[in-house]
């Protein structure tokens, strides 16, 4: 699906996404990414499965509002050990899938909020 800013914008927005990718300022992504307004970033984890404590730390020093962590066609949920390093510094944590995460994303961007989106691809459907 392609998404279209109202107004143009200096600051990282999703403009496409589909199976196994997600465009950014019309640059295409297949692996797995962290975006804020100001930075995009490849998120080197093997998957949902592989999330660590320490992929949660890195989200919380983002020093964002709120984080998305898109978990590729289907939502699923970390265990609250997993994400305590966000609970312990007040930043909120929406779970959703990757392509709900985006939309989402451009949203709380555009409201000028603090927010990261922590994007999982299926990475099966990039390589189809």
């Amino acid at each position: 699906m392609k998404l279209h800013a109202d107004t143009p914008t200096a600051h990282n927005t999703v403009t496409a996404y589909g199976p196994g990718f997600v465009d950014i300022n019309q640059l295409r992504h297949v692996t797995n990414l962290i975006i804020t307004p100001d930075a995009v970033e490849q998120w080197p984890i093997a998957g949902f499965e592989a999330l660590e404590v320490t992929d949660f730390e890195r989200l919380r020093d983002l020093r964002t509002e709120v984080v998305l962590l898109g978990t590729g066609s289907r939502q699923r949920f970390p265990s609250a050990r997993l994400t305590r390093p966000l609970t312990d510094a007040r930043i909120g944590l929406e779970v959703m899938s990757t392509q709900a995460a985006c939309r989402t994303y451009n949203i709380l961007m555009a409201e000028s909020r603090r927010v990261a989106a922590a994007l999982l691809m299926d990475l099966d459907a990039a390589q189809a």
